[in-house]
């Protein structure tokens, strides 16, 4: 089993999580999710499709003190996710279940944030190799789903932060509107180039005006010129010190 896995390194090693060597991998949208929510020591946090946990052990490892909840449907992710929890010395519980069919008492909670990476792919498209990937990446529950159920599992005056394609963003703003204020990050890989990402941040029931922040720029330079990863310094803050990404400071400036 153990040669089916890979053990790799977050925020310079702050957070280790194994991941599957051919399924569905980690990479920088969890990260950047992770540094953008408000947390603070003592609040409660649920990840809505938490595959190996990436996302709230690289919260945890920001923000300790954090009582935090994941909800993975498929088995072998939600196992990894306990396993890595446990390495990283995280209070993580992990649900095994649908989310659209979660279990009574999760039902019966308000956390005051909820973070999700939704699946990018279309219902439609084309099918990866790995069952695990596929499955994760493909989009069964709608979009819209997603959004509905992060807001009621969120207390009022609480966050709901999603990582998702620009393309959607027309969708998410729909799904909150009336019921949430929203600032939009914009995610570009490099300067001069359209935002293929973004981060929607919404406030459950405050009535501010939508903010649209200036684009994050991931990558430095137009190309790649070696091997080395060029990170902007602002993303290199939060991939390599366990930086945040403050939106609401970033909305002020």
């Amino acid at each position: 089993m153990t040669d089916a896995l890979t053990r790799d390194a977050f925020l310079d090693g702050r957070v280790m999580a194994w991941q599957p060597r051919q399924g569905y991998r980690a990479a920088t949208d969890p990260v950047l999710l992770a540094a953008s929510v408000p947390a603070r020591a003592g609040q409660s946090v649920l990840d809505l499709g938490c595959g190996v946990g990436v996302a709230a052990l690289c919260l945890h490892a920001r923000v300790p003190g954090l009582s935090l909840t994941g909800v993975e449907i498929q088995p072998a992710y939600a196992e990894l996710a306990r396993r890595n929890a446990a390495e990283n010395m995280a209070a993580m519980t992990v649900v095994e279940a649908d989310l659209t069919d979660l279990p009574a008492d999760l039902r019966a909670r308000s956390f005051d944030h909820v973070i999700a990476n939704p699946p990018y792919y279309a219902p439609d498209g084309p099918e990866a190799r790995d069952k695990g990937r596929d499955r994760a990446l493909r989009e069964e529950t709608p979009l819209a789903a997603w959004l509905e159920i992060a807001l009621r599992r969120c207390r009022d005056g609480g966050h709901v932060t999603v990582i998702h394609l620009t393309e959607r963003l027309s969708e998410m703003l729909s799904a909150f509107a009336g019921r949430a204020s929203c600032r939009v990050l914009p995610l570009t890989a490099r300067a001069q180039r359209p935002a293929r990402r973004v981060i929607v941040q919404a406030r459950k029931g405050a009535r501010a005006p939508l903010v649209l922040l200036p684009p994050l720029i991931i990558h430095e330079g137009a190309t790649h010129p070696g091997d080395g990863e060029f990170f902007t310094d602002p993303v290199r803050r939060v991939m390599r010190q366990a930086g945040a990404l403050d939106l609401a400071e970033m909305a002020r400036a």
